[in-house]
């Protein structure tokens, strides 16, 4: 059996046959015990040596009380899920559960006739909310390295037209963050695919008179294949009443139905799932360009950068002297960048290369290695030796900080373009100019100068259309990680 799951390349995803891989559960037996034994001891064990610290009158049943609560919380908000343990949002949750918890505890002493809560107990349900966190972390990256190689995987059968087929295929064979491979198709209509995944059978283009017709070609397939899932498409040939009926066979048969609306690249957040008249209405919220998040967010970029700048004010003075005692030339660097709206402003960066830097770029247009409309060269001749050190930990970016206090930049957001590499955008890459650019962003963390063209677009499209401050968090503290590891840095 051949599978299509490959992880996200540097070139154009395309989606290749690989051996069978070994199935398994999509949480491993550990994940649920584990994470129950972690919030029963740190919802109890600290509860009951802060009551005792108290000399409160009954220390083990509140005790048992927050231990039975905290899981019992976790168990209502489907805390011990696979959704969840793979869900990049789940300190969010966490982070609600334990506020439920807090008023839980203090509407059972008040019920029960006990004094007010005392300092001390909110101080240990602290741990409470610190050990879940965590052990949801390291479920959550264990899952991800196991579908990293190919476990924890289900199988998915996908039904629509051709085209349909071949998009979702290459849409899947991008990440490999997801627990789904796709093992065959059932095509429908007369459409060629071309992306080579097993076709076990083809539906006819039309309605079939007999609604039984459908679901025991597609049960048949998935029964050959052992499916966990069958994923259908709408389309013109997939009608909506055509797909009902074959979601009555499928559920009858004790298979799962997942319909692909058509749309990528829009947080879940955003998402809210409502009925009329029948019908099944996707809403999708409009992304944040306006309004109290992004007064929040400017706030924050301005109040972060001053922090940053004088946190940092020994380094600059250092790396300062750095660049003037290790070629000739000025200590920065000015370039013009388009910002927001098509805004140009005035970036600064310590200088990395020599003086004439932008005269030599012609002569190395050839030599250009990136795929799109920027210019990058692992080994660019213009590069000075103390330059070279400074874009390997991302150094000579810390003066965007005074573009971020002065409203230019923001901490987080796309990467800053050139205006000759903003003449060359069609309108799709133009939306990465509806947000301020960043200091760091989802390219930054994600590869930076070994993405490739198609995959920076995507990835900054996908911070326009989807950020938020917590999301803005998450980002920074990958930042860090992604600065020592120096990846894509030249």
């Amino acid at each position: 059996m051949r599978l299509f799951r490959v992880p996200m390349s540097r070139q154009a995803p395309i989606p290749v046959a690989r051996p069978p891989v070994r199935r398994v559960e999509t949480g491993a037996h550990w994940y649920r015990p584990t994470a129950l034994t972690v919030d029963v001891l740190a919802a109890g064990l600290p509860i009951a040596a802060a009551f005792v610290e108290v000399h409160d009158p009954h220390p083990l049943r509140l005790a048992a009380a927050s231990a039975l609560l905290w899981p019992l919380i976790g168990v209502f908000s489907k805390r011990y899920t696979p959704l969840a343990w793979g869900d990049r949002g789940g300190l969010r949750a966490v982070i609600r559960d334990w506020l439920v918890l807090v008023g839980a505890l203090a509407t059972v002493r008040v019920v029960c006739g006990l004094d007010s809560v005392p300092a001390e107990a909110f101080t240990a349900l602290i741990p409470a909310l610190v050990l879940t966190a965590v052990c949801q972390k390291a479920i959550h990256r264990h899952l991800l390295a196991a579908r990293r190689n190919a476990r924890a995987l289900r199988h998915v059968l996908v039904v629509g037209e051709a085209p349909t087929v071949d998009a979702v295929v290459e849409q899947l064979a991008q990440r490999t963050d997801h627990e789904y491979v796709v093992v065959g198709a059932c095509p429908v209509g007369d459409g060629e695919m071309r992306s080579g995944v097993p076709e076990y059978v083809r539906l006819p283009g039309e309605a079939p008179e007999s609604p039984e017709t459908d679901a025991l070609a597609v049960l048949t397939a998935a029964d050959e294949i052992a499916a966990d899932l069958v994923f259908v498409a709408p389309g013109r040939l997939m009608s909506g009443e055509r797909m009902r009926r074959l979601s009555w066979a499928l559920h009858d048969g004790g298979r799962s139905l997942m319909v692909l609306p058509g749309i990528t690249d829009v947080a879940r957040r955003r998402i809210r799932l409502t009925s009329a008249a029948g019908l099944t209405l996707l809403h999708i919220a409009p992304p944040l360009q306006r309004g109290s998040h992004t007064v929040a967010k400017s706030a924050l970029d301005r109040a972060g950068a001053l922090a940053l700048i004088l946190f940092f004010s020994p380094l600059l003075v250092l790396l300062a002297l750095a660049v003037r005692l290790g070629s000739p030339g000025p200590v920065l660097y000015r370039q013009t960048r388009v910002g927001r709206h098509g805004k140009t402003f005035a970036m600064w960066k310590f200088r990395t290369m020599v003086v004439d830097a932008d005269r030599l770029k012609i002569g190395l247009e050839a030599q250009n290695e990136n795929d799109g409309h920027m210019f990058k060269m692992r080994r660019d001749p213009r590069v000075t030796p103390v330059g070279r050190i400074l874009r390997r930990y991302s150094l000579d970016e810390l003066p965007q900080l005074f573009n971020i206090l002065f409203g230019h930049m923001s901490l987080v957001g796309p990467r800053p373009p050139l205006p000759e590499e903003v003449l060359k955008y069609n309108g799709v890459e133009m939306r990465r100019l509806s947000i301020k650019p960043g200091l760091t962003g989802l390219w930054q963390v994600s590869g930076r100068s070994d993405l490739s063209w198609r995959e920076t677009v995507a990835l900054d499209l996908r911070y326009v259309d989807n950020w938020s401050l917590a999301g803005d968090m998450n980002v920074m503290a990958r930042t860090l990680r992604a600065v020592l590891d120096g990846q894509g840095a030249y």
